[in-house]
């Protein structure tokens, strides 16, 4: 960990900008230790890697400011990236970085903070925090956690990091699995509570139904008229030449029931702008263009989505509101590292497709089991899917929808053993 940290420390100096902000934020958080925190004592800490996980902990954080607005509550990051974008959340106290974990950088943090309790999102386990929280007797606990064999807990030489999860008062995990997982392994502390990003996904729908959002007016003047519309988010260049095949074909074809493309890209830098530009070039509309040019007419905006075959959100912010105008999502992600978020699509009712690396995501594997999402290696797969999908997307759609429903409650749950009991 050392090691990691002093890479960190090295690549800030030499000029990488997420490693200096995180090397930067960290320094300021112990600053404000030392002179800002006495009103924040004795508050509720949460911690989160990034932003994936502060949406797994911000249905917990919601419940508790609406049931007990007097308890403080501050949140930590670990990424830069979360960080700049939770900053200002206005239901904590105080948002910050997580300092380096060394021993003199927990002491201070936690000395200066006396939090009530710590609650840490999934995958976070720092070895440092949660011995030096365990030894102050303050009650830590790991919410939506999942452990798989294969991980260090359960190797031979893993038996140091195994007893660090006797650190944690209770660990709410997400599914039977990862419970029996535990308890062979002598870790009987532990239950399945589920996953909170389903309640979340859920509410976040249920927003949508009752806002009014002008930026979603040129989406909905896109789709116009059009029932065989593909929503595919969160994007990679493998992911994009794989859709730019179908939709090429889909023209060629001419074809009466003509689909549509809402193309939401994962990184929306100018470099990979420009590689779905060429790719995509004479179908394509961005939806920049049609937002801030003030030259056009509402006429002719409107003239130009209705027939452009795809339309490229190249704006952050809006990829969950836009399932509700499809028929079908392409998830982007399972070409790379690994898929993005199914479950905001499979909320709206959309049959979900993505690549073949998922077998890491649990809600992924749960989607296919109810018949409502399928995994693609290549475009054959991806031609059959998209057909099977937009062809029958009320009947697959439902099974998604069957599915989250069945997953909700992880909130109220871990609400109630940790503050209601």
């Amino acid at each position: 960990m050392f090691i990691y940290f002093f890479l960190i420390r090295i690549a800030a100096l030499l000029g990488h900008e997420k490693a200096r902000k995180l090397v930067k934020g960290q320094a300021a958080t112990l600053r404000r230790a030392a002179d800002e925190w006495s009103a924040l004592r004795g508050a509720i800490w949460i911690h989160a890697a990034s932003v994936g996980e502060f949406e797994q902990a911000r249905p917990i954080i919601e419940k508790l400011r609406a049931e007990k607005p007097q308890r403080k509550i501050v949140i930590t990051f670990f990424s830069p990236s979360g960080y700049e974008m939770r900053k200002n959340y206005d239901l904590a106290d105080a948002v910050l970085y997580l300092p380096f974990a060394t021993r003199r950088n927990v002491k201070r943090f936690i000395e200066a903070l006396q939090p009530s309790m710590a609650l840490f999102v999934k995958y976070e386990f720092w070895p440092a925090y949660l011995r030096e929280l365990k030894k102050r007797k303050i009650r830590t606990y790991s919410i939506s956690a999942i452990f798989r064999p294969k991980q260090l807990f359960f190797r031979p030489w893993g038996k140091t990091q195994l007893r660090l999860l006797n650190c944690f008062t209770h660990i709410f995990v997400q599914d039977t699995e990862s419970e029996n997982l535990l308890k062979a392994h002598g870790i009987n502390h532990c239950s399945v509570a589920g996953d909170t990003r389903f309640d979340r996904v859920k509410e976040i729908m249920e927003l949508q139904k009752t806002k009014a959002d002008n930026r979603l007016t040129p989406v909905a003047q896109f789709v116009q008229g059009c029932d065989r519309v593909i929503i595919a988010g969160s994007t990679w260049p493998k992911d994009e030449q794989l859709l730019e095949q179908y939709m090429s074909q889909l023209q060629c074809q001419m074809a009466n029931d003509q689909a549509k493309l809402i193309l939401v890209p994962h990184e929306i830098d100018e470099v990979h702008l420009h590689f779905i530009f060429k790719l995509f070039q004479g179908r394509m509309v961005r939806y920049s263009y049609v937002v801030n040019n003030t030259e056009l007419t509402p006429e002719s905006r409107q003239n130009i989505l209705y027939h452009a075959q795809v339309l490229l959100i190249d704006t952050m912010g809006l990829l969950s509101s836009l399932y509700q105008f499809g028929q079908v999502a392409y998830v982007g992600g399972g070409f790379g590292v690994g898929i993005h978020n199914t479950i905001e699509a499979a909320v709206y009712g959309l049959p979900v497709i993505f690549g073949p690396n998922y077998l890491h995501f649990r809600e992924a594997i749960g989607l296919i089991e109810a018949g409502a999402a399928r995994s693609i290696k290549n475009y054959q797969e991806l031609e059959q899917a998209l057909n099977t999908a937009l062809d029958q997307h009320a009947f697959i759609g439902a099974k998604a929808s069957a599915y989250v429903e069945s997953e909700l409650g992880a909130t109220s749950k871990i609400y109630r053993e940790i503050f209601e009991k």
